[in-house]
């Protein structure tokens, strides 16, 4: 349940659309619902304005399924990261869209979306991270640009979409190797840029720990780092930050 939902349900409720019970048992799940192996958090959209989202990692894949059923029948959507095409097979729901790219099963689209966040990768292997950044900012109702391919081995593709980077307003970068891309594209813009280091690379990249360190240790000020190969959390923090500009 989003706070949209829940102005609406005590709106009905004050005009007498909905009863005194009706009320109570829509609301009886919250904060959370126990399924028993799972707890499942319907109030966090609420609280911190990014839903609960289904890690499929070490999941059986049925309670994948009754996670999600139970996130679908309270709020109408759900989206689920590190997942495999047999989850979403499994899962049968029509609404539902499997992105193979990112591994991302989401369900229930936000039709009116703000803000501009653009997806930048370094290389074509970085692309699955970035993926997973806009499927992730897109589901929370976000608008989403993408420039692939543009890492600094070939500065000049980056150049070339200088006004692509200006009209942004928030940047999220996705690199590999040694994750120079996020310091440059910094240094050319004064919005806020996510680095998001990722474990492409040969043998000294140490699964993306080298990355991480540059990032980290980067010269321009102002770049925050998340995780390596967490596309999931630079999405959500774009979301954060795009929603406080627009508020």
């Amino acid at each position: 349940m989003d706070t949209k939902t829940l102005k609406t349900l005590l709106l009905s409720l004050k005009t007498g659309k909905t009863s005194l019970n009706e009320a109570l048992s829509i609301l009886k799940s919250l904060p959370y619902e126990d399924i028993d192996f799972a707890k499942l958090d319907h109030h966090r959209h609420i609280r911190s304005g990014v839903p609960e989202v289904i890690f499929a990692g070490n999941k059986k894949t049925e309670d994948i399924i009754h996670i999600a059923n139970a996130m679908l029948e309270k709020s109408g959507r759900f989206l689920i990261t590190k997942a495999s095409e047999e989850t979403y097979k499994r899962l049968n729901i029509r609404k539902a869209k499997f992105y193979p790219t990112s591994g991302i099963i989401s369900c229930g689209d936000i039709k009116k979306k703000q803000g501009n966040i653009l997806l930048i990768s370094a290389g074509t292997s970085d692309i699955p991270v970035a993926e997973e950044a806009e499927v992730t900012a897109s589901f929370l109702g976000n608008k989403t640009e993408r420039l692939y391919d543009v890492g600094v081995a070939g500065i000049h593709r980056l150049l070339a979409h200088k006004e692509l980077i200006k009209k942004a307003r928030v940047i999220v970068v996705a690199a590999g190797m040694e994750g120079a891309l996020p310091s440059v594209v910094g240094g050319l813009t004064d919005k806020p840029v996510i680095a998001v280091p990722t474990s492409v690379g040969y043998g000294t990249s140490l699964g993306g720990l080298t990355a991480l360190f540059a990032m980290l240790n980067s010269c321009v000020p102002g770049i925050a780092v998340v995780n390596i190969d967490n596309g999931f959390g630079a999405g959500c923090l774009a979301h954060r930050i795009n929603i406080m500009r627009r508020k």
